[in-house]
């Protein structure tokens, strides 16, 4: 890994704002990213999990600037995003690219599939027809698709193959990083496994850089090097995956794993079970965020908020009273 990372989020806000009556009079505001920090390097995938509703998606899509972030900044490859004119931005758009969560909804109905897959090609690079589908015929059997079917509409393939595509989109201009929005959570576990392969086997080829986002910690553990773990809008556990899973330090990260299926019923663990429902990003908790549904909460928990602390050289936990150890044992 390089010393400087290739995406360096510092202190990104993302907030919606809630209008209401005939002037649409601003009352407040859904505080979906609430300062976020942390860098991914080159070559790295950096899996991001949390609840539904904690921010994920609106992360990946603020980094790419998709939505505009209400503050903070993103550098690439130590270039400010925010500072970027809007010919600089579409010129960087070649570098980031993004595989959507719905392998058919992010396809266009209308479109043969050579020219969804060309259609960047079209839009950022001056090339003949003819070169868009010899790309084409490349991307398609990069990602193990059958070339000679490009003149078919989307709805004539498989979810797992709409995906495929979507990948051959996001990777036909050679970008160097990827932003993977629950790329397999819609699809079939057979068929997740195949495309979690796909993704790796083309980081290894392309050298791509992956952000990416999912809601399964089993998947996030098969691809990712490194994981962040987000709660209402921020970050609260961020470490490389294997010394997360052994041993989690914050109390949100410990329910999650806890919640793991275990392959065999004999290897018992108690369940950590989160009470209440998550809040509400409009009107979220004083103090620690996960304080209302924490078992170890105390009183400095409720008024304080935790910043995010580096423990040790991979590992940054936001909490104020992090784990030594989880009486029973993570083991996957």
């Amino acid at each position: 890994m390089t010393q400087q990372p290739l995406i360096d989020v510092q202190h990104l806000k993302k907030y919606f704002p809630i209008k209401t009556g005939l002037l649409n009079r601003v009352i407040g505001h859904v505080k979906a990213v609430d300062d976020v920090t942390f860098g991914i390097h080159q070559g790295e995938t950096f899996g991001l999990v949390g609840e539904s509703g904690c921010g994920k998606s609106t992360l990946g899509r603020a980094i790419l600037q998709l939505q505009k972030p209400t503050s903070g900044e993103v550098f690439f490859d130590g270039r400010s995003v925010q500072q970027m004119n809007a010919k600089q931005l579409r010129h960087l758009r070649q570098d980031m690219q993004i595989i959507f969560q719905d392998p058919f909804g992010s396809l266009n109905p209308r479109f043969h599939i050579r020219d969804i897959i060309g259609e960047p090609l079209r839009v950022h690079q001056q090339v003949s027809a003819a070169e868009i589908d010899k790309r084409v015929v490349e991307l398609m059997e990069l990602v193990g698709l059958d070339a000679t079917r490009r003149n078919r509409y989307p709805h004539e393939f498989s979810g797992g193959q709409r995906q495929r595509i979507g990948i051959a989109r996001a990777i036909a201009l050679n970008p160097r990083f990827i932003v993977a929005d629950e790329a397999v959570s819609a699809l079939d576990v057979s068929v997740q496994s195949q495309v979690l392969n796909l993704l790796m086997k083309l980081q290894k080829e392309l050298g791509l850089t992956f952000l990416f986002i999912a809601h399964g910690l089993n998947v996030v553990r098969h691809i990712s090097d490194r994981i962040g773990v987000m709660y209402l809008g921020r970050l609260v556990e961020v470490g490389r995956t294997e010394e997360l899973f052994a041993n989690p330090r914050h109390p949100y990260t410990a329910a999650l794993l806890s919640a793991i299926p275990r392959p065999s019923p004999h290897r018992k663990q108690e369940r950590i079970v989160l009470q209440g429902d998550v809040p509400s990003p409009a009107n979220p908790p004083s103090g620690c965020r996960f304080h209302p549904r924490c078992i170890y909460a105390q009183d400095k928990c409720r008024v304080l908020s935790p910043e995010l602390v580096t423990m040790t050289a991979d590992r940054q936990v936001a909490c104020h009273y992090p784990l030594e150890a989880i009486p029973h044992s993570v083991v996957i």
